[in-house]
């Protein structure tokens, strides 16, 4: 399999935004534009609570914050906001199961997006730590819980692959056209993508074919 070079790592964040809008990725990470609005400063918000690297100790679980993360496999790179290192007490020489965990702003999505993002971040410390790591959870603020998260096998292929189609992209040099949908209203780029208008332009080869037939 092709092992990516430190220069060709991409963004881990951008699997959450790919998945979501293929422009939106190409706008955030291949353009360098950034729109802010009340989603996604709650986000912000949210992540500046584990953005400060460090660790706490507890009985049974150490908490790092912050962790940088990579993998030359998938070509991805970015942190982790948390990853819980487990270990059951009075058990020196076994290794720790460690946990990543994903703070999200708002709800569990009907979709795998988030799921996706936090199963990146786990195929990340397996390959730099030489681990197993078989789930992980995702906090929301909304609900204020955590949904488990089981890394089987669908939802790693479904990871691999999703990385594979963010380095694609970022290798066509080309930010896709803008295509409308219910989620475009709650995008903070909508009043620059402008996914009602661009979307539904015609292009002037097609113009100029139609005005050809009419005559």
């Amino acid at each position: 399999m092709k092992r990516y070079s430190e220069d060709e790592l991409l963004p881990l964040s951008a699997l959450q935004h790919l998945l979501f809008c293929k422009r939106q990725c190409a706008l955030i990470h291949a353009e360098r534009l950034w729109i802010e609005n009340r989603f996604t400063a709650e986000g912000r918000i949210l992540h500046e609570r584990t953005d400060t690297q460090g660790s706490i100790a507890r009985v049974k679980v150490r908490i790092a914050y912050a962790l940088q993360l990579r993998s030359l496999r998938l070509g991805l790179t970015g942190k982790a906001d948390v990853v819980e290192f487990h270990r059951e007490r009075g058990v020196k020489d076994k290794k720790m199961k460690l946990k990543p965990v994903e703070y999200k702003r708002g709800r569990p999505k009907k979709n795998n997006c988030d799921k996706i993002q936090l199963c990146a971040q786990a195929l990340c410390l397996e390959e730099m730590l030489d681990v197993d790591i078989s789930d992980g959870a995702l906090f929301y603020g909304k609900t204020r819980r955590r949904q488990e998260v089981v890394f089987d096998h669908a939802l790693r292929s479904e990871t691999e692959n999703a990385a594979i189609r963010l380095h694609e992209l970022f290798r066509s040099q080309e930010t896709p056209r803008p295509v409308y949908s219910k989620k475009c209203d709650h995008c903070s780029f909508i009043n620059l993508c402008l996914p009602k208008v661009l979307g539904k332009k015609r292009s002037v080869e097609k113009y100029l074919t139609n005005v050809i037939e009419d005559r």
